[in-house]
């Protein structure tokens, strides 16, 4: 946004540096942490960030003018007056200024922010094998995005399948006898997966600590106006707009063949897309004066699940001897029978009336990957509010066969078992506000996404987190033979 306090408040452009071939090292004044360092505009002193133990907020709210300070890892300035990043400058280019400022200091020698990044990343072999992937710059409020990108990356089948794609900037020019959306202000074609091809590509070069995906951010602007800004937004809205969108901009590039298989989309074809995400529940709905039975497919790409009500207050892990929620509880809520509410009354075809019914989901069909959707945010009179409550989930061996039709349960010993392979998390209470990151595991290593921090972590840290959106994978994968990896579709 456009911040008028910056005339007021910003007033320095450079900070000092002990020697020519020695940059600073960033730590908060108060406490000496040096995860996510702010330094305020108006008198250059460091303070940690809003996630850390909010000393920079401390510090404005006892120097009021003090108001702008800037994240010294991704160069974004926030104004605590605005409580929003802000995206103009000051009339003499002082933001400008002291970022590059920042960026000639950090290539002079690697700060111990950097050094602690590349240990993350690299193996004991100096990386010749290890995971390469890249941090995401928070372009002001996009953490929803970042963590979305990442767990998507660390989807091997997919992330692997969209990066070898070759460039379909070529496309563009037939695109626009199609029906996908054009940019009002140009008229060209917008391309979604082109952009989401090139920022996967670059975040497993492995050539930087972090990637700007500023190209992606703006395409994403223009196909789904209602991301543009840079307030925060759902991590979970934002993974549909955007899966949805890819499926529709694929169909409609590639020349998909017809397909009997049971990875269907419209038309009777399927992409990445339906083939990676997609399932199919049943709904069975019967009606409770006559018995009839009505039942419904439904094509899904993620699952939903409700909290149960009964585990509302636990906002920490229980205590020994105390019930835990589990994963488990989630989707048998999500599966059992329930009778509908007057207000959603079934119109009954053999009784020509809306009568008292029961209502009940079946998986017929488990996709690939399958991504569970946590609701923590539910309306409370007039506002959402948060449900804190942890859920205990599995990391290996996630069995789904419980909740899938018996006649359709899978007699191979993987076909319905799934190992956790990404999990986003929403820190803080509210539903507009907060802050996104993201775990995911390449190769046995599991690593924490916290924007253009990556670092190396361990499983009990993961199983820990109280999860918002949970990626598993299939451990038999099954895909169309058009859409396999021409090798065996290692991410690299």
């Amino acid at each position: 946004m456009e911040c008028p306090h910056l005339e007021n408040s910003v007033r320095i452009f450079s900070v000092p540096v002990k020697c020519e071939n020695n940059p600073p090292e960033f730590s908060c004044s108060v406490c000496v942490t040096d995860n996510s360092p702010w330094i305020c505009l108006s008198c250059g002193v460091v303070y940690c960030g809003r996630y850390v133990n909010g000393h920079a907020k401390d510090h404005h709210e006892k120097t009021q003018q003090h108001s702008v300070c800037m994240d010294c890892h991704n160069l974004m300035a926030y104004c605590y007056i605005c409580d929003e990043f802000v995206i103009n400058d000051t009339t003499a280019g002082n933001l400008d200024k002291l970022r590059k400022h920042l960026e000639s200091l950090s290539r002079l020698k690697p700060t111990l922010q950097t050094q602690r990044l590349v240990v993350g990343l690299l193996d004991d072999k100096n990386g010749e094998n290890g995971p390469r992937s890249s941090g995401l710059r928070n372009l002001g409020n996009t953490c929803f995005m970042n963590a979305v990108l990442q767990s998507l990356s660390n989807i091997q089948h997919f992330c692997g399948y969209i990066k070898q794609l070759p460039s379909l900037e070529d496309k563009i020019i037939k695109c626009r006898k199609t029906q996908i959306k054009k940019t009002r202000e140009s008229g060209d074609t917008v391309l979604l997966v082109e952009e989401l091809r090139k920022t996967l590509v670059s975040l497993w070069q492995g050539s930087k600590t972090s990637i700007s995906p500023e190209s992606l951010f703006s395409v994403i602007w223009k196909v789904v106006p209602r991301f543009r800004g840079y307030q925060q937004q759902d991590a979970h809205e934002f993974m549909r707009y955007l899966l949805d969108r890819l499926h529709t901009e694929l169909l409609q590039l590639l020349p998909y063949p017809n397909s009997n298989s049971p990875f269907i989309g419209p038309k009777g074809k399927s992409t990445i897309v339906t083939a990676i995400f997609g399932g199919l529940l049943q709904n069975e709905v019967i009606c409770l004066i006559c018995g009839m039975e009505s039942k419904k497919h439904d094509p899904f790409l993620d699952l939903s699940l409700d909290i149960p009500s009964q585990f509302y207050s636990r906002t920490n892990k229980p205590k020994e001897g105390e019930t835990v929620c589990k994963l488990a509880d989630c989707l048998e809520s999500f599966t059992d029978v329930e009778e509908l509410e007057e207000s959603e009354l079934y119109m009954c075809s053999n009784c020509k009336l809306k009568q008292r019914s029961t209502k009940k989901f079946w998986i017929r069909r488990l996709p690939n990957v399958l991504c569970l959707h946590l609701k923590r945010f539910r309306w409370s009179s007039h506002h959402r509010v948060k449900v804190e409550t942890f859920v205990d989930f599995d990391l290996k061996g996630l069995d789904m066969s419980h909740y899938v039709l018996d006649m359709l349960v899978g007699s191979s010993a993987g076909s319905n078992l799934y190992d956790l392979a990404a999990v986003i998390v929403h820190h803080g209470s509210g539903a507009g506000s907060g802050h996104y990151t993201a775990y995911a595991v390449h190769e046995n290593q599991w690593y924490h996404f916290n924007d253009s921090t990556v670092t190396a972590c361990d499983i009990e840290t993961v199983l820990k987190c109280k999860a918002y959106i949970l990626f598993y994978v299939r451990r038999e994968i099954r895909l169309p033979d058009y859409l396999r990896l021409p090798t065996n579709g290692a991410v690299s």
